[in-house]
């Protein structure tokens, strides 16, 4: 923790500890019932793939997964899967994104005409109260 006070650099004062004895380290102890798997997580098949994610935006779809250590085989598969239908996709999510902004300022312009008639008819209602009260102040002033 450093900060700077009157143009100079301040270091908290350091307290001496005669039972310091380094920097931390977590003991290794030897496990004598271990044995080194060579083949940990080669499997034959998968009958379930699982994810456990957290989205800030909702829409994300997951499909044509493939599980490989094969890199022409993955872009041999993207290429049947995603390959073809991205742009499709892409442009179905555009047309819908669009429908939604159209939607969207049709309502805000809905609003606002409602907004603007409903001011409007305060000012001619000001108006006509503003009125009244002209014509009732004259008829008192002609009654004195």
């Amino acid at each position: 923790y450093q900060r700077r006070v009157h143009g100079g650099t301040w270091k908290p004062k350091m307290i001496p500890n005669p039972k310091y004895s380094g920097v931390w380290k977590a003991k290794e102890i030897d496990n004598p019932e271990y044995v080194a798997d060579e083949n940990l997580g080669v499997y034959e098949g998968f009958a379930a793939v699982g994810f456990d994610l957290w989205q800030v935006k909702s829409g994300t779809i997951f499909d044509n997964i493939i599980i490989t250590d094969s890199v022409s085989e993955a872009k041999a598969f993207y290429d049947a899967t995603n390959g073809k239908t991205k742009d499709a996709e892409k442009k179905s999510f555009d047309k819908v994104e669009e429908d939604k902004r159209a939607k969207e300022e049709a309502e805000r312009k809905a609003r606002e005409e409602e907004e603007k008639k409903s001011a409007q008819e305060e000012e001619e209602d000001d108006e006509e109260e503003d009125e009244e009260e002209e014509t009732t102040k004259k008829e008192k002033h002609d009654e004195l």
